[in-house]
Order: C-alpha cells, then structure tokens, then sequence
C-alpha cells in the first residue's frame, strides 16, 4: 500500500480542509480541483472496494484510468459508513473541516445522521455540498441519474447530432461536470459569505438544473420564436458560416463569429462577390439562405487540402483549427507550452502523465499534484493527526472492521510530482 502524503499543497485554498463523501465523477472532480487550488481534501471511501471507480477498466497496475483522472492528490480514508463507530468517526473529522462534499441520492446522508443539520449543530462554519442528479423536489425523485440521463432530460443530446441523425450523448460527460463546476461556484462564494458571517451554507446543485443553465442561447432561441432549437451538427443554429467544412483531404473548422471575419473568409476563398451578395450580406439573410451558401463554400474549400487551407486561412485572420483526435490534442504544442500535464511518480506504479488544472494565479499553475492514493492508504495518518487516535486504538477499529489497513506500512511521505 502507498504511504501516506504529506500536508504541503499549496495555493488560495491552502488551509481549508475539504471532507469528500462522493464517488464516481459528479463531486471527485469538484473536490480535485479543490484540491488543486491548495485545499487538503481527505476523501472517504467504503471498506474493500472504496470508491466505484476502482474497478473501471483499463487500469496502469491496479489502478484505473478513471479513478486516476479524479482524485489526484486527495488522501484516502476508508470507513463503515454502516456502523455507529465509524458515523462517529466522520462527524468528528466533519466538525474539523471547512468543506463537505456528497453525491448521494437525497435524504441518504440524513440518514446516516451526516446530514447539514446533524454537521451544522457541531460546527456552524461548515460550508456542506450536496450534489444530486435532480434535487429533493423534483418530480423526477429519487431516480438514479448518470450523465447521460442527465444530457437525455437536459435537451442537449436532441441538438447534438448531424440533421436527421439520431440523438447523440456529448463526448465529455457534461452532466457529471456541469454538477461539479456548479457546486464549486457555489462553495466558494459561501467560503467568501462565512468570512463575513462567521457561519456556513448549504449549497445544493442538481446535475440536470446545471445541465439546462449552460444551454445559453439555445434556451433564448425557444424562448424569443417559440420554436425549440433543431439539430445542425458542428454548425451553429444563427451564425453562418461557422462549423466543420470538408476539404480535398478532411476537415476544418471556420468559425465567422462577425461581419470582419466573414469578409476576410469570403475573399480568402476567392468569392469577393459574396460579400455584396444580398443573399449573403448580413447575419439573418446567411441564416435564412444557410441552403445556398455552404454549397459554394464546400465547392471553393473542396479544392485543397486541410494543410493548405490551415495556412491560408490564418493568413486572412479567419478563426480557424483542425479537428484533432483526443491523442493529438494532449500532444499538441499548446499544452506543451502551458505545462497542461505533468508527470507524477507512483510509489509502486511509476510514472502517470496526468492533466493539470487550468487556472492560474500570478502567472502560475497549481502546486504539483500528488498520485492517487491507495484505498485506505490514508487513514491511519488522518486518524492519527486530525482525531489524536493511538495506535491501539486504530488496530481496535481495524479488528472491528470500522477502518480498512491501520497504515503501519505507510511510514514514508507520499513522493509529490516534478512537472513535465
């Protein structure tokens, strides 16, 4: 088992300590970017199996690829959330932190007794997170809610298809992300409030409210004709030209978001004309003869290849980009030069290119990760330092089954990461 890591994350967060009850992806991902913003996040997981994500394949050793991508440094607790003792022993880890974090279905923690109200009544700072596929009040209930629920109830996979495909789920799993994204806007700004108040918050985000609210423009589109928004592909319901469009040899995204970069597209295919065209003058008449004008536009781009026109795009300031395959993104020079992954160095597994977090202050990148522990990896270290347990009391809790491996082997500090 990998030994314990050390409390050294650095950041705006540093400091605050983070109680992680989520699993899977809606909540891991929130509390890693906590994490990655300087929090100490202590994550609970089950007795022996820990969190589901464990056992999705592939795996680099022992370890899955999805658990990996969602609980770099965060340390590993495991718990019998069943049993009196090891309620006990969450409360008490809850009344020393700043931020809980659960996903559950709702009324499940208030069932354990870890509910806001039962954590709030020991520790009135605490900012408490619950993330749910639809909320207490939704006539949808307690149905269980994955992504693609989520994305089915959201609208979202109606619009995300070719005209007169099939529906399409979105690539990434926006509605496990959208919850988490939500969430963290909103333990935030209670983290800012409780600097004033002296008192916590309870934020609740839904993965489906969350889904809807980044609909932006499309939601607008019903609302101004009346008319729900139908599916166009990679092109855009009211701007035109904008999307994919084939080459000799592939494709390549172009991208008019105005009237400049619509002359400067015309002319860099060699149709002037199309600029004084009353067909194609101005926003809603290419909306309106959207049927005419990417045929031209297909016919004068259908002569030349991706790379050609790459090049001559970008000489005529059109935005523009190739589709890269997922692969091809992660090896691209941008992510080189920002340092968007970093390699850390596993314990027992070796080396694991991971991707960073995004955001920057003063120029800089989060501190660097640490790999995903152990199940269990943690406990003993968290129990001992943060509750004062010795260590006969944690071999009595191993015994009874309330903790998982007492840590023993876990003498040495977890090796941090050397970015790439």
């Amino acid at each position: 088992m990998s030994s314990p890591q050390t409390d050294t994350r650095s950041g705006p967060l540093a400091g605050i300590r983070v109680l992680d009850f989520s699993r899977i992806l809606s909540g891991p991902y929130a509390s890693m970017v906590l994490a990655d913003l300087g929090a100490e996040v202590i994550k609970i997981e089950p007795l022996e199996r820990g969190d589901e994500t464990r056992a999705f394949p592939p795996f680099i050793g022992d370890m899955s690829h999805y658990y990996i991508a969602l609980n770099r440094s965060k340390k590993s607790v495991t718990l019998d959330l069943k049993s009196p003792e090891g309620i006990r022993i969450a409360k008490e880890l809850a009344a020393q932190s700043d931020i809980v974090i659960e996903n559950f279905r709702p009324g499940v923690m208030d069932r354990l007794g870890l509910g806001y109200p039962a954590l709030k009544a020991e520790n009135p700072k605490l900012v408490y997170c619950s993330i749910t596929g639809f909320g207490k009040d939704s006539p949808h209930g307690n149905k269980p809610a994955f992504d693609i629920v989520a994305q089915a109830l959201s609208g979202v996979m109606s619009v995300n298809r070719e005209p007169g495909q099939a529906p399409n789920k979105l690539g990434l799993p926006l509605g496990d992300m959208a919850g988490s994204i939500f969430s963290l806007f909103g333990v935030l700004a209670a983290l800012h409030e409780r600097h004033v108040t002296g008192h916590g918050r309870h934020v609740e985000v839904a993965m489906l409210d969350s889904l809807i609210a980044m609909q932006g423009y499309l939601s607008q589109i019903y609302f101004v004709t009346g008319q729900t928004p139908q599916p166009v592909g990679t092109q855009h319901p009211s701007i035109v030209p904008y999307g994919s469009f084939a080459t000799a040899d592939g494709h390549v995204i172009v991208a008019c978001l105005t009237e400049r970069f619509w002359h400067n597209f015309a002319r860099c295919i060699g149709r002037p004309e199309l600029i004084e065209d009353p067909r194609f003058a101005a926003y809603e008449t290419r909306l309106q003869n959207r049927a005419e004008l990417e045929p031209i536009i297909l016919g004068a781009m259908g002569r030349e290849g991706t790379a050609y026109w790459l090049e001559r795009l970008s000489e005529f300031d059109v935005p523009n980009a190739p589709i890269l395959s997922v692969g091809e993104a992660l090896e691209q020079e941008h992510v080189a030069a920002h340092r968007l992954v970093e390699t850390v160095d596993h314990p027992e597994l070796g080396p694991m290119r991971l991707v960073r977090g995004p955001i920057l202050f003063d120029g800089e990148g989060p501190s660097a990760a640490a790999p995903p522990s152990r199940l269990g990896a943690d406990t003993a270290q968290v129990l001992r330092e943060k509750l004062g347990y010795s260590e006969a009391r944690l071999r009595e809790l191993q015994r009874a089954s309330v903790i998982g491996a007492t840590g023993d082997e876990s003498a040495e500090p977890r090796e941090h990461a050397a970015q790439q």
